[in-house]
Formats: C-alpha cells, structure tokens, sequence
C-alpha cells in the first residue's frame, strides 16, 4: 500500500481530443479508487482542435501554451503548477494504461523515481523505431553504467524538487525524459522500474524517425554535462590506437616515425588533457543547484481549475 496520499497527474496534450478526455477520467476514477487525493493537469501545448475543452469538461486543470512548444516544455509548465510533491506524468493519447499508476506511487516509497518500463506482454511500439530505439538505449547505458530497461517511457513518477534541479537542462522536445533519466542515474538517483504494456495510440504519432539522431546528440550532450569521460576516453583510445598501429608500419618501412603518428598521441594526449579537467569541473560543481521555476510559466497562456473561474497565468 502507497504511503503517498497526495499527486499531480501532468498529462501534456498537443491536438489529442479524441484520447484525453477518456485519460483523464480513467486517472481520476482510479485514483478515487484508491483513496489518493490528485489533481489532474492537463498541459495544452498550443492545440488547434478541442483538447482543452474535452480535458476541462472530464474533470482536469486546463494550463494553455500560446503555441506548440514541445513536449518537454509542456511538462515543465505543468511541473512548474502543480499542486503537490508528488508528480506523475503520463500520455493524452491513451498508449500508457493508468492501471499501474497506483504500483509506481507504492514504488516512489523507497526510489527517487519510478518508470513504466514498456517490457510487458502487451506492448506496441512501431518497427520503424525499435532499431534506433535499441541502439540508443545502448548509448544510454554505457553513459550511466546501468541498464536500463526503458530509456524514454512517458509513464513516470518523480518528486517535484528533484525535477526542478535538472530545468536549465531539460529539453523543450520528446527528449525530456530521456535527459531526466540520464541525469538522474548519472547523479546515483534511486531509479527503479516497473514494467507496463504499451497500448495502441488513439490518433497519430508526434514522433518522427529522424528524432533518433537529435535524442543521440542529446544523449552525448547529457553525457559531458555528467560523465565527460565516458565520452572523451574512447576517442583517446581511438587516436592513441591509431598512432600504435602507424608508427608499427612506419617502422617497418622506414627507422622515422611519421608526423600522422605524432600528431595522433599528441591528439591522445590532449583529448584526454581535456577530458580530465571537464570531468574535474563537473565533480567540482556537483549536482545542479535546484532552479526555482525561473521563466517556466513564460508563454502560459491560461491555468484554470476545472468548474472554476479561468485565471491567466503570469
């Protein structure tokens, strides 16, 4: 049984109509179920159809952004408003079943954030991505020296003031919890996992193939900003190979070692120069320092309770 008695549901939502109100009412009702007091937000991320309008009449907080920011950016409004300690965060398009919610709140007792890991029975993540998808996650763990079983799921819960560290870094994009779960292993975060199914969507995918290339970028950038080295240390290994095998044939041929050797160990020399002094910057400073919502509710349009007074967020 959960400890936790109280959670923000943060459910952004960009043109989701047809799903999200059918989301928020399976939250609520199961949430009531058991006896956990919830506050349901969802983040209308610049909608041109009726997202706001099904999500309000089903029981939800409305947060509206003036234009489509990103995903990501969408969670950090919410974070920003929301209520209480606790957070979780899930999709309007009805692909992550609410069931597990109640499990991930029992598992938050004893870890810093709890992940619906898509590893079920019953799971429907399209071919085209699984390739990329497998690949990243192989990146992902090298970086963190942990494996993790779903890098990117959108079904998670977390506590707010850890997630308010990582703002300055949190992408606007799909990205955002692939970066917070990076920075979190990479800060020794007690991540745990719980697997789920992943359902069919209800309507179409936001997510396109090329987004594999911006979340490896991401994953290298998170990469310097935690563990530079595990960057840094193989192309050291790269080019100081390199200069073993030249020189090898250089003096086979010839008693002279050639510059392409040189400059390939004094290249060795110097990456892994820099390596140490980024990896002694980032042990120097730490984890982040905690960034108080500082220009997060910029571009809000409206946050309104449901069958309350709309107020406009400033």
């Amino acid at each position: 049984m959960s400890k936790i008695k109280t959670v923000s549901v943060i459910i952004p939502a960009f043109n989701e109509e047809q799903a999200v109100g059918k989301v928020v009412a399976e939250v609520q009702a199961l949430l009531n179920q058991h006896q956990i007091e919830c506050e349901i937000l969802v983040v209308d991320d610049g909608s041109t159809d009726n997202t706001a309008q099904a999500a309000n009449a089903a029981g939800a907080r409305i947060a509206r952004h003036r234009s489509n920011r990103g995903y990501g950016a969408a969670l950090k409004t919410g974070i920003a408003a929301a209520a209480h300690d606790v957070i979780v965060i899930t999709d309007a398009d009805g692909t992550y079943p609410c069931r597990y919610i109640p499990e991930l709140l029992e598992q938050l007792n004893d870890a810093d954030m709890v992940v619906g890991a898509r590893i079920g029975k019953n799971v429907h993540i399209p071919w085209i991505r699984r390739p990329a998808k497998k690949v990243l996650n192989k990146l992902a763990n090298y970086i963190t020296n942990v494996d993790i079983p779903d890098l990117n799921s959108g079904l998670r819960a977390f506590r707010r003031d850890i997630a308010l560290q990582y703002v300055a870094i949190l992408p606007d994009q799909f990205s955002f919890t692939t970066t917070i779960t990076l920075a979190m292993l990479c800060d020794k975060y007690a991540v745990a996992y719980v697997p789920i199914d992943y359902l069919q969507r209800t309507g179409h995918s936001k997510i396109v193939p090329w987004d594999a290339g911006s979340f490896a970028i991401l994953i290298l950038r998170t990469a310097m900003l935690f563990r530079p080295l595990r960057v840094f240390l193989p192309l050291v290994g790269l080019c100081f190979l390199y200069g073993v095998v030249k020189m090898s044939v250089d003096l086979t041929r010839d008693p002279n070692i050639s510059a392409s050797a040189m400059l390939a160990f004094m290249s060795a020399l110097l990456i892994l120069l820099i390596g140490m002094l980024a990896d002694a910057v980032v042990t120097r400073l730490g984890r982040l320092a905690p960034n108080p919502v500082v220009g997060v509710r910029r571009d809000i349009l409206v946050l309104e309770a449901a069958k309350k007074v709309t107020s406009e967020l400033k």
